[in-house]
């Protein structure tokens, strides 16, 4: 058996990337895709490896003279490289492929070698690699049936997105019997080329051959092996959060965006797996095309809905394009120093100049603080603000609702604001709200911040709600909003909210449920121990030879599995659990107890 390797191709999309080395010159973790692909290739013992070559052919052989491996090399150079497409590129190494067995591999691929090895080892001799279609994949597509016979190639200009469950992406990754070469593919391939010219795909070749009741060609799926195609700098980025030794890290400094990872399981950003329901996503898909195309109303119709959903005074609320647009308008508009206890939710004091944060470091083994510790650490601080996170992040500490308001009335005999971030209340098992008008008008002192990503599962939607009778406050925190700060879907999220309160109710008594057994669970782990936390998430502690940092990059590494490390933040060595659905959550336990 031998290997085909298309490198022709400019990769113009790569820019400087590409401006002086070829597309498969390209470095991934510090190694080019050449290098490893190749590499990969010396571990399956074959007997050759072509390569089809065109730009920068010269710099690219004298690059691959440096290379150590063991299969002998070759190569078939297409000098009309820049004029022609990959079919006339594949022409030219016709003859190579009706003189044996052939994997044919595009350079641009990067894979773990356990997709080779699935290709290479499957009994079956003409096969073309594909993987279930996910939203980031680009490309030609097919439909196969149980037998996994392909029953048709799909390309670009007949993709119907109302068919995605049925399609598979193709990974550009084949393996071609002598016979079907000699028989079917190289005799369409010259009669597709003459008719159709030099500037197709090859592709659309098993296209034509796939017509045919006696094509002989099977698809084979992939089943979570990691493979990604680069053709432009944003695929060069997934990539290196896939294929590098760093990945953890990659994958954190995200924040977010993980739906182009569609095999990972994220125990690590914090919403509710139990809301929205499917009548109110299909409420808001039914209405997409008219809220892609129409502006959002602006800043005073968004307060009027918040303010309808959560029956307080529009004067007294404020919607954000999530509750970090809010917080960073509020702490700007604050005078004074604040408050803050730690570990907890950074984005406040991060705001700030650290000469302006006066910190209550929390000393209980469970982090645990109530509304007396903190009355008594700021009773003689110069403080004109504290910022209290309850339930707290990544703690889960809770302080109940009568011990608040204590706090709230203490706060308000001293004359200092008191923040209270509530994103997380709807989750405890008291789940009462701050945002009221009674409460409001009672304390006007009091500050309430509540995210609305976390407890109603909507966090693409990006909103956030700040509440206070401090009008002068308001006043300064909108003057810093801009007038469209929401887009139209979420405006009319706010607007169905109303009707889905019941589902919401239900949906939180659910999570509550599962987060008891889920707790449960890991309280069985015996390197575990497990806070209690009235929070959608649960801090550990690690007591076993394992760093959490370890623990975490075990776990994304063999079971794709995103947890966060909370050692920096704690001091000791903590992981956060998100409380995902039961499904999710056991796969979690599974893998935890496998480590």
């Amino acid at each position: 058996m031998q290997a085909i390797i298309l490198a022709a191709g400019m990769g113009k999309r790569l820019g400087k990337y590409t401006h002086d080395n070829t597309k498969c010159m390209v470095k991934v973790g510090g190694v080019t895709l050449i290098e490893r692909l190749l590499h990969q290739l010396d571990k399956l013992h074959l007997e050759r490896v072509v390569m089809v070559i065109g730009y920068k052919a010269q710099e690219l052989k004298n690059y691959l003279a440096t290379i150590e491996t063991k299969t002998p090399l070759c190569f078939v150079e297409n000098p009309i490289y820049d004029k022609t497409n990959n079919i006339y590129s594949l022409y030219l190494a016709k003859d190579y492929m009706c003189e044996q067995d052939t994997l044919l591999l595009e350079s641009d691929i990067i894979m773990e070698d356990a997709v080779l090895t699935k290709l290479v080892n499957h009994p079956y001799s003409d096969l073309a690699l594909v993987d279930k279609y996910e939203s980031w994949m680009d490309g030609t597509v097919v439909t196969i049936d149980g037998e996994n016979r392909i029953l048709r190639f799909i390309p670009n200009s007949q993709f119907r997105y109302e068919e995605i469950p049925q399609y598979y992406k193709t990974v550009n990754v084949y393996k071609f019997s002598q016979s079907f070469s000699q028989h079917m593919y190289v005799p369409f391939l010259e009669a597709y080329s003459q008719a159709m010219g030099k500037n197709e795909y090859y592709e659309q070749v098993l296209r034509v051959i796939t017509m045919l009741d006696n094509s002989g060609m099977r698809a084979l799926p992939l089943e979570g092996e990691q493979w990604y195609e680069i053709d432009d700098v944003q695929d060069l980025d997934i990539a290196e959060s896939i294929f590098t030794d760093k990945q953890y890290d990659l994958l954190c400094s995200r924040y977010g965006g993980y739906w182009r990872y569609p095999h990972m399981l994220d125990f690590c950003y914090l919403v509710n797996p139990y809301f929205p329901n499917q009548r109110l996503r299909d409420e808001l898909a039914a209405s997409f095309q008219r809220l892609l195309t129409e502006y959002p109303s602006g800043q005073r119709v968004n307060d009027l809905l918040a303010a309808k959903n959560f029956n307080v005074e529009q004067q007294y609320i404020a919607v954000g394009n999530g509750a970090a647009e809010l917080i960073n308008a509020l702490m700007s508009s604050l005078q004074g120093k604040v408050g803050v206890i730690r570990p907890t939710f950074e984005e406040y004091p991060n705001r700030l100049p650290q000469d302006r944060v006066v910190v209550y470091q929390t000393k209980a083994p469970d982090y645990g603080y109530s509304a007396d510790d903190l009355m008594t650490y700021f009773a003689d601080k110069e403080i004109a603000n504290i910022v209290l996170v309850n339930p707290d992040n990544p703690s889960g500490n809770y302080i109940p609702f009568k011990d608040c308001i204590r706090l709230a009335e203490w706060c308000q005999s001293n004359q200092i604001k008191l923040i209270i971030d509530e994103s997380f209340i709807d989750f405890s098992t008291e789940h009462p709200t701050y945002i009221a008008n009674e409460i409001l008008e009672a304390h006007n002192n009091l500050i309430v911040m509540k995210s609305i990503s976390k407890s109603y599962g909507v966090p693409g939607l990006r909103l956030g709600v700040m509440a206070s009778s401090d009008m002068k406050l308001m006043s300064a925190v909108r003057s810093k909003l801009s007038i469209w700060n929401i887009n139209s879907f979420g405006e009319f999220f706010m607007q169905i909210l109303g009707k889905y309160e019941k589902p919401y109710k239900q949906a939180m008594d659910e999570f509550r449920a599962e987060r008891s057994r889920f707790v449960a669970e890991l309280q069985t782990i015996p390197y575990l121990r497990v806070l209690p936390s009235e929070a959608n998430y649960v801090l550990c502690e690690v007591k076993s030879s394992h760093t959490p940092r370890e623990l975490a990059v075990k776990l994304l590494r063999e079971h794709m599995i995103l947890i966060k490390d909370c050692t920096s933040k704690c001091g000791a060595p903590f992981i956060r659990l998100a409380v995902r659905d039961t499904k999710d959550n056991n796969r979690l336990i599974e893998a935890l107890k496998q480590l």
